[in-house]
């Protein structure tokens, strides 16, 4: 896939400080969206376009048609490493140039530099956010069988070769550090660290990486994994002069539609012509109780094909990212990443990246931290941060709407747990909760997680 050149300039609105929300243990149903003041237009004129990647272009690591047969035969000489689902993805968001610019898996100066200070700064003496390390981890045995060669071909589950990491380097894989610094505890029962963590191999394995072709799941949703270079290439074909990206791993409500609905009309009013709505779901590994990618996406389908939000200014699309759950460190790539697709707005909400602690009844971040930890990022600073402003149900109106404090009587606010708890019971939200089509695919979800013959239990 070629490369494409950074397009326009950045925008001009630069991340503000957050004020305090109205409040701080908000539910489910719960959305908020603020905006930066107009005085912070420069000289009063919108600038238009995409924002250009970080490190000014893209990075991507897929070999083109004509050399794949040759760099096939290539890897077959090699020593291999057999990946892992989750390394795969990883391998998939780098080579679409999702992280750029890092051009591979990490060796151990970039790992170091993402965990100690969410950043890497480059050759010319800029930052660039990377709060995440992606890198590969490999065994003794493995380590051993390498031993000399200064490259590897990367295997997939069935044995064939993948990708070829070259000029590698092999360090010793901290993982107590690694999850202590990303995820502010080592406390037992954290997913992603259950996953691909704890068992993997005591070693990691860092170079520069040529996939041997496109990464396809074969799973019905290719069509929806638009890289970066093709979501720009979508974005500047509809014209987009600010891009605002929506990331989630929950079906959509309509408090969510409402918040994103109400973006773009901000931004209208700001002075652009023509916000377009990045919504991305995360696509790659997620804990068991999440509702799968499959289902989310057909829910997706739904509230677009009823009219919930505007497929002309909509594009859906699967951010191929495994799932951290690691709170305020985890949001700055999700925000990073979109940069990169060339969004230069980014909507956060309450515990962005978040779960509930694992060992103690609470949430395991502070749920103000994440987006106040956007508004201050190293490497960031050319990304609009769009902090939530309250929506929940109005019973008066029947329908979400902006929480409005001075009758807080008539507002329902819909817990995740109570959402899918109706969901599996079969059992219908308020009216102007959900579209129809897009609640009937939850019920259906569930339902098919239900035995035959058998009641659902209460969540």
């Amino acid at each position: 896939m070629a490369s494409m050149s950074a397009v326009l300039s950045k925008s001009p609105f630069l991340s503000q400080p957050l004020s305090k929300s109205p409040s701080s243990d908000l539910p489910f149903s719960a959305a908020t969206v603020s905006f930066p003041s107009k005085s912070h237009r420069r000289g009063g004129v919108i600038r238009a376009g995409l924002i250009s990647p970080d490190g000014g272009k893209l990075v991507e690591l897929v070999v083109a048609e004509p050399r794949r047969r040759e760099k096939k035969h290539e890897a077959g000489e090699l020593p291999r490493v057999e990946l892992t689902a989750i390394d795969v993805q990883w391998m998939h968001v780098l080579s679409e140039g999702w992280a750029s610019p890092l051009g591979g898996f990490m060796r151990e100066s970039e790992f170091l530099q993402t965990l100690h200070f969410n950043s890497l700064r480059l050759d010319d003496g800029s930052v660039v956010n990377m709060s995440v390390p992606i890198v590969l981890a490999i065994d003794d045995e493995q380590k051993a069988s390498i031993g000399e060669s200064k490259r590897v071909a990367l295997v997939g589950s069935d044995g064939n070769p993948v990708a070829i990491l070259s000029d590698i380097e092999i360090y010793k894989h901290p993982k107590e550090e690694r999850i202590a610094r990303t995820w502010g505890t080592t406390a037992p029962g954290l997913p992603y660290v259950e996953e691909a963590i704890t068992n993997a191999g005591n070693w990691l394995i860092g170079g520069d990486l040529e996939v041997l072709e496109p990464v396809k799941y074969n799973d019905g949703l290719d069509r929806f994994r638009l890289s970066p270079a093709e979501l720009r290439k979508e974005l500047e074909k509809r014209g987009a002069d600010a891009v605002f990206a929506f990331q989630l791993r929950n079906p959509v409500h309509n408090g969510h539609a409402l918040l994103m609905t109400d973006t773009r009309r901000r931004l209208l009013e700001m002075g652009y012509k023509n916000p377009i709505l990045l919504l991305h779901p995360l696509g790659g590994y997620t804990k068991a109780d999440d509702v799968p990618l499959s289902w989310r996406m057909k829910q997706h389908e739904k509230v677009l094909e009823d009219g919930v939000l505007d497929p002309e200014t909509t594009v859906v699309s699967i951010f191929p990212s495994p799932m951290h759950y690691a709170g305020p460190t985890e949001v700055q790539w999700h925000a990073k990443a979109r940069i990169n697709a060339g969004a230069n707005f980014y909507i956060v909400g309450r515990d962005p990246a978040g779960m509930g602690h694992p060992v103690e009844k609470r949430d395991l971040y502070d749920a103000d931290h994440g987006k106040k930890v956007l508004s201050m990022a190293p490497g960031l600073e050319r990304l609009n941060i769009l902090p939530f402003r309250v929506a929940a149900y109005d019973k008066t109106q029947g329908k979400m709407a902006f929480f409005d404090p001075s009758r807080p009587q008539d507002f329902l606010f819909i817990s995740g747990t109570k959402m899918r708890t109706l969901a599996k019971n079969k059992e219908n939200p308020p009216d102007g909760f959900m579209c129809p089509g897009g609640w009937q695919v939850l019920v259906d979800y569930y339902d098919s997680l239900t035995p035959a013959g058998k009641l659902p239990v209460p969540a």
